[in-house]
């Protein structure tokens, strides 16, 4: 707790005024990121029936790195937390069903186990994009996450073809 109020540029006594305990407090940044994961996957899907493939790639892959900032807290504290792997695991779920409903509004016809599938390559092309623009010390270049796009992009239109 004396790490969390120092990094947050707060006294203990105020972070234990709200929080008594971290488990409390992982739970309010568990509730937050949800929340942020919910906000952000329906602008995503109030854009898939209309939005072009190259589009929705771009929306998908640039996704976890437009919430990045508000998200490295809890990512931070699910990493070091082995008792929270349960929690990991459930966002992680959370995550690929939203993603494989997106792919889902957009392709009705995809088969629900291929979108799963899609689901799983898209989160780590999303994760690759949060290490290219978050960790200056990730090798890449400064053409790497346009790179990144492209590949998201030409795989999206692969698996797409002809079910959109």
């Amino acid at each position: 707790m004396a790490e969390i109020a120092a990094r947050a540029d707060t006294k203990i006594g105020s972070l234990y005024r709200f929080f008594p305990n971290k488990e409390v407090l992982g739970e309010a940044l568990l509730q937050r990121y949800s929340e942020l994961l919910d906000a952000a996957c329906g602008e995503i899907d109030a854009r898939a029936l209309t939005a072009s493939t190259d589009e929705l790639a771009d929306l998908l892959v640039n996704f976890m790195a437009k919430i990045r900032d508000q998200t490295i807290a809890l990512i931070a504290l699910l990493d070091a937390q082995l008792e929270w792997s349960g929690k990991r695991h459930e966002f992680r779920n959370q995550v690929l069903n939203r993603i494989a409903n997106t792919l889902l509004l957009k392709a009705p016809r995809l088969e629900r186990t291929t979108a799963e599938d899609m689901a799983v390559v898209l989160f780590y092309n999303m994760k690759t994009m949060v290490r290219m623009t978050l960790d200056k010390s990730a090798p890449t270049s400064r053409g790497g996450p346009g790179e990144l796009r492209l590949m998201n992009r030409l795989y999206l239109a692969s698996k797409l073809a002809g079910v959109v």
